[in-house]
This record gives C-alpha cells, structure tokens and sequence, in this order.
C-alpha cells in the first residue's frame, strides 16, 4: 500500500529535493504540494494538487504525512492542522524554542507527528554511540563541536550541533544550557573543566559537517560526520513518512523510534 505525503515548502532546497525522490519511489504517492501564494508558477510539473493552504489539501487526503522542512512556526502551524485533520506529520525544521517543542509533544498526543533535527542515519546512529565513547574516554578529555553549513541557515548553532551537545551533556551530567560556550572572545581565562564548545561556522553551499573533538591528555579524539546532498535527508524523512504512517498517536516520535 502506498503512503500518501504532502510537501510543504515544494519549491525550497529541500521541499524540491523530497518531492522529487517521492516521485520516483512506487511506495509513496505525492498526493499534494504546499507553496507560497507568490511562488505557485510551475508547481503543475508535481502532478498532484497543490495550494497555498495546507488546510485545503488536508480536506480530502486527512490521511496523507505532511513532510514539513520550512521555519518553526510554519511547521507548528501545520502540526496544529493535521491534529485538526487528523493527517500525521514528519518535521525537520530546526530552531524551535522549548515552549514550541511542548506544544508539539502536546499535539502529539492527539496526532501522529515526528521530529527530528536530523534526518540522517549517520547523525542518529551518533546520537547513540557518542555518548558511550564520552563515557569510555572519561571527564579527562575536553568536549568540542565545531558544525559548518550554507550562508543560507538561518539559526545558529544548528539543530544537530544543539541535539547532539544536549545528550553529550547528559551523558557527562551537564546541562547544555549552563554549561554550554557558544563564543569565546577576548581575555576570557582557562577553559573550565565542565565547558561544552560549540561553535559556528557559515558559508558557500556546505550541507552540513559536524566534528566533535575529544582533546585529552596527550592525544585528541576526532569523529567527523558530512551530509553530501540533502539526498539523504530527504531519504530519512521519506523513511519516517513510511513509518509513521503504521504508528498511532500518544508521543512525539524520532529517529529513534524508527532504529528501536
């Protein structure tokens, strides 16, 4: 049986890149594509119907996934929607704030929704191990995170980096939010034993590369993950669109829930 999706943000990088690979995939059906009023020029090349409101969509595919990769209160705005259709939704926007964050775990109990900041299996895979290699190596070693992405993101420090620091610190008994240096300028001191570095590089059309760097005594630890395409993101949220087409309401699914 196919799975139905709807496509926010069509014609952006990543919008483009997932209608796409859904077009080629006999498992999906692009059922609808969502674009800005000002921007629907071309949008019949999708052969599906397409709109500049989700809700008209929604009205009669109440049982499609929106994958939504556009801005924290777009994707919440859609998350609120498909709770009302009853549509599930796989969301990869980055830069919510906490109070966002509870309202789409509170929405989740109504509707199937998924969020992650990363769609890529290499990330989510690191996810997991990091915080083992954290542990082995032992609070002898420094904790840093250097991630680079296109001139083009518009928050900072990315959703990965801050996902990724966030269970580094909980592994390490820290709270990324008191212990977390996110700049470092001028005559600042020593490093603290407890700091966790993260730290902000923006150019070009980079992906996104994140490298964590484990500096201890007489030798540092490197581990480098590089995205080549937003192929593979847009695979991990094709991926989750499958899956969580089987799922029932009742949590905020991730990465995770698809691995477990």
């Amino acid at each position: 049986m196919q799975t139905r999706i709807v496509v926010m943000g069509a014609k952006g990088r990543m919008g483009n890149t997932i209608t796409g690979l859904a077009l080629e995939d006999p498992q999906l059906k692009l059922a609808g594509a969502v674009e800005r009023a000002d921007n629907m020029s071309g949008m019949e090349e999708y052969k599906c119907r397409t709109s500049s409101d989700l809700s008209q969509i929604l009205k009669d595919e109440s049982q499609a996934v929106v994958i939504d990769f556009t801005a924290p209160e777009t994707s919440l705005e859609t998350a609120r929607k498909c709770s009302q259709s009853g549509a599930a939704a796989v969301i990869g926007t980055t830069g919510f704030s906490s109070g966002q964050i509870s309202e789409l775990e509170e929405l989740a109990g109504t509707t199937r929704l998924f969020w992650a900041p990363n769609m890529s299996v290499g990330i989510n895979v690191l996810i997991q191990i990091l915080p083992e290699l954290l542990t082995r190596l032992g609070d002898m070693y420094d904790l840093e995170i250097m991630e680079i992405h296109h001139k083009h993101k518009k928050d900072a420090p990315s959703g990965t980096a801050v996902k990724l620091d966030q269970v580094l610190a909980e592994a390490r008994g820290l709270d990324l939010e008191k212990n977390g240096v996110f700049a470092r300028k001028g005559i600042i001191g020593e490093r603290k034993k407890d700091e966790i570095g993260v730290q902000t590089l923006r150019g070009g059309d980079v992906v996104g590369d994140h490298t964590f760097y484990f500096f201890g005594p007489g030798e540092r630890v490197e581990v480098t993950h590089r995205a080549h395409s937003r192929e593979t993101f847009a695979q991990g949220a094709l991926r989750a669109a499958k899956w969580l087409s089987g799922q029932k309401p009742g949590k905020l699914y991730a990465m995770a829930d698809i691995f477990s």
